[in-house]
């Protein structure tokens, strides 16, 4: 009840003295009291009544009214009966402190105003349980069979006026208003007006959610996002806690990180109990649709473990492609034709016993011999868990995937990794792509190849950036990529170099032009980062590697094997989450991990350190400008109308760097040096 309706009601004889604009607070109880301090009786919420006995002196005022204040009391009530009118100063510290403060006639009884709260209180109690209870009972009956957690997210919405979410443990928008034909593809950071939250709020939330499960503190979890306060229910698997991995179920660390989330976008730190258990009971009905989809997944399981024994046993192309086949209708409903496919790799390592370096990377992978007892322990059950939910997100896919959200992908494991079969559909490209490429998958079909621009004569221009951000993009076959896929190179002279035509290092029947579409390492690494590397911090790291995209069963061995590599190659660089795609397969970049580091700190110091230190001293920029010289492959006029320079200026420069290095930036070898040196440091 409202402190309002108390005044309203004349038969309690109550007078307000001060805090007009304070009478729409919520009254949950009432206490009778004259101790000087009556705080340990307190609980927050209620209607003081007193008679003032305790008040020997004006300042007793002001010290009664603080500790009121200070417990959370709603309201005080004086007495008039033994002091006759309520003290002025006792007025001036309610005012003060915005206490709200009635005069009680002397013909009112304490115990009529006591009565009438406690009946009125518990009458409002007795109402709200019981529609507590009621919207239980509509939650159930709108499960999982009368329209998932979209029908309970309605429900919350309409009857609660709360706005909620369901997330992966990667920010993927399960379900939650604006969630249909969601493809993650804003670039706001808060919620639209259709009501779904950016991917930068879905990844923050989910990262805040594994970071709060990893250390242990028990839910729900407050975050601010957004401007806003946002509420973090996990959302428990419906085994019992420490059951295992059974029934294609993760275990505990694999179901923290392949998990859900209930998002509430409001404060509940001061909910009642009965509405924080309707939250509560909302994640458990959110459990049962999550456990009947990873059921729903037993099949293609199934079909992604066979295809792979297939594979790895050498098997005939006619019995693999015979399987492939019966494969398509289960991933592929509805679309004719035979579809081409992608391999993706995937391994979980937890490394007990032994800390990891500040990077992320456990210390043996850098080339360092750990301990025995400290090696990796790898969890292809988690790794796989984990494909099946990063490889449901439009985000990766590049658009929507099916009203499910997993038809289309397969995974299986072995023990130690896990691997996805994953299906695209075949489809029209845009004409400016060469006629060798003119069949690409429909996935991603907006980061189709970009036909390559006039330039200065042969001056190729070059794919990408470099890992550490220094390096620049010469032109090379295949380097379109990024070490950990950190990146997209300087527009706009990045991304033209390998765009048409068979390329030799993809597996037979690999498909032409097929390096930017399908799953791409580069954005797989960007939407899980973020998330995955709060889940993972203490001791656990996630590696992936990307296959290029194939249209034969014969190409799927190869496929297979690319997609290994590329891992293996993922795994050696530092960070908690890594990725490594085909391309860099076929470039230096598969190289440069495995270089050791006195090794790389020796060959950077002997060409950098000299321009470094004569920048230090004349600020002359000569490493920028070497960075950008050979990211313009060369070409002096594009070089200097990228760094806003005169030619003869950029010739000056580059001279200077010649002259404190000994090189000679004419010669290939000399330029290769210095890009290999601006890569590793």
């Amino acid at each position: 009840m409202r402190l309002r309706a108390l005044l309203e009601n004349g038969s309690l004889g109550l007078r307000l003295l001060s805090g007009e604009d304070e009478l729409d607070r919520t009254v949950r109880g009432v206490m009778t009291t004259d101790l000087r301090d009556p705080s340990r009786y307190l609980s927050g919420g209620e209607l003081v009544l007193s008679g003032l006995a305790w008040r020997r002196e004006p300042a007793d005022s002001e010290r009664f009214v603080r500790i009121l204040v200070r417990a959370g009391v709603t309201g005080l009530a004086a007495g008039e009966a033994e002091l006759g009118a309520v003290p002025e100063d006792l007025v001036a510290a309610c005012g003060r402190h915005r206490l709200p403060l009635f005069a009680v006639s002397e013909d009112v009884a304490f115990a009529a105003i006591t009565e009438h709260v406690v009946r009125q209180v518990s009458g409002e109690r007795a109402g709200d349980l019981a529609a507590v209870v009621e919207r239980h009972r509509r939650l159930m009956t709108s499960g999982p069979a009368g329209g998932g957690p979209d029908a309970v997210l309605d429900l919350l919405g309409s009857d609660l006026d709360l706005r909620a979410w369901v997330l992966s443990s990667t920010g993927r928008l399960v379900a939650g208003p604006g969630a249909a034909g969601h493809d993650g593809s804003s670039g706001r950071t808060g919620t639209d007006p259709g009501g779904a939250p950016s991917p930068e709020l879905c990844s923050a939330l989910a990262g805040e959610h594994l970071a709060a499960e990893r250390a242990g503190r028990r839910g729900p979890h407050r975050f601010a996002a957004a401007g806003r306060v946002h509420t973090l229910f996990p959302v428990r698997d419906t085994a019992a806690p420490g059951s295992g991995e059974t029934d294609g179920a993760p275990g505990a660390r694999g179901s923290l990180l392949s998990g859900w989330l209930l998002a509430v976008e409001a404060d509940t730190a001061d909910w009642p109990a009965e509405r924080l258990d309707l939250l509560h009971g909302v994640t458990q009905l959110i459990a049962v649709e999550r456990e009947r989809r990873r059921a729903a997944r037993a099949v293609r399981r199934r079909l992604a473990q066979e295809v792979l024994e297939l594979v790895q046993s050498g098997a005939p192309p006619s019995e693999v492609a015979a399987r492939l086949r019966m494969a398509a209708p289960v991933l592929l409903p509805g679309t004719g034709g035979a579809p081409h496919w992608q391999i993706v790799v995937a391994s979980t390592e937890w490394s007990p016993g032994r800390a990891a370096d500040r990077s992320g990377a456990p210390s043996a992978g850098r080339g360092e011999a750990g301990p025995p007892s400290a090696a990796p322990r790898a969890d292809g059950r988690t790794a796989q868990a984990l494909l099946e939910e990063i490889l449901t997100d439009p985000r990766v896919t590049g658009g929507p995937v099916g009203a499910d959200g997993a038809e289309r992908v397969a995974v299986a494991h072995t023990g130690d990794e896990a691997v996805a079969l994953v299906p695209l559909t075949a489809g029209p490209v845009p004409p400016s792509t060469p006629s060798a490429a003119r069949e690409v998958p429909a996935f991603a079909a907006d980061t189709g190849p970009v036909p390559a621009r006039p330039g200065d004569g042969a001056e190729a221009s070059g794919a990408g950036a470099g890992a550490s951000g220094a390096g620049a993009g010469t032109a090379r076959a295949g380097a379109a990529g990024t070490a950990g896929g950190s990146g997209a190179g300087d527009a706009p002279d990045s991304g033209h170099a390998a765009e048409a035509g068979e390329r030799a290092d993809s597996p037979a029947g690999a498909e032409p032009g097929g390096a930017d579409h399908g799953v791409r390492a580069e954005r797989l690494l960007d939407v899980v980062r973020e998330p995955l590397t709060r889940g993972l911090d203490g001791g656990g790291r996630f590696t992936l590697g990307v296959s290029a995209v194939v249209h034969s069963p014969e190409a799927l061995r190869g496929a297979l094997e690319e997609a290994r590599h590329a891992r293996r190659v993922a795994a050696a660089r530092p960070g908690r989450v890594t990725a490594a795609g085909h391309h860099e397969l076929a470039s230096h970049v598969l190289l440069l991990p495995f270089v050791p580091d006195d090794v790389r700190r020796a060959f950077t110091a002997r060409l950098l350190e000299p321009l470094r230190d004569y920048d230090a001293r004349h600020r002359a920029e000569l490493v920028p400008t070497l960075e950008a010289f050979l990211d313009s492959d060369g070409s002096w006029t594009r070089c200097a109308a990228r760094l806003h320079l005169h030619v003869n200026t950029l010739r000056y420069r580059m001279g200077r760097i010649e002259q404190l290095t000994g090189r000679d930036l004419a010669r290939l070898e000399d330029k290769l040096d210095f890009f290999l040196a601006l890569r590793m440091s």
